[in-house]
């Protein structure tokens, strides 16, 4: 097992893993549900890759759907997916990987608030596997979305 990086805080995340970040920026790029990509503050120095969802996908109640994602170096991370609907009305979720005292370090904050924590189980913490899991969740979100009209 790999040694956390020395300039990590015990029980922090630690620094981004900008490398992982910019493998799943191409991965991301490469899908249909995903409109664009940017990374936050910049693509040098990235810390968050975020995914702006293709808003054709969505019935006219969603303004917007989008991805926050933040990798880190000593495997933890939190994909954050946002939908902004009309009124103001927010729907999100977020899948997370980090030390906490609220659940397990792999856990997952519930939608419509993501105020609702629960533990979580995955086959692979491999970012790529971790994305094809997330965006398999949007599709049955949108799914939904569309069979409630």
């Amino acid at each position: 097992m790999s040694q956390p990086p020395e300039d990590s805080v015990p029980g922090s995340t630690g620094p981004p893993d900008r490398q992982t970040l910019r493998l799943l920026e191409r991965h991301l790029s490469s899908d249909s549900l995903v409109a664009e990509t940017a990374f936050d503050p910049d693509s040098y120095e990235p810390r968050v890759l975020r995914g702006l969802l293709d808003a054709g996908r969505y019935q006219d109640s969603v303004n917007t759907a989008h991805l926050d994602i933040r990798w880190f170096t000593t495997g933890d991370f939190s994909v954050h997916y946002v939908e902004e609907h009309e009124r103001g009305v927010r729907w999100e979720c977020r899948w997370d990987r980090h030390p906490n005292t609220h659940n397990s370090r792999l856990h997952f904050h519930e939608p419509p608030s993501a105020t609702e924590v629960s533990d979580l189980e995955l086959p692979s913490l491999h970012p790529l596997e971790l994305s094809a899991t997330v965006l398999t969740a949007l599709e049955q979100r949108i799914e939904r979305l569309w069979s409630s009209l």
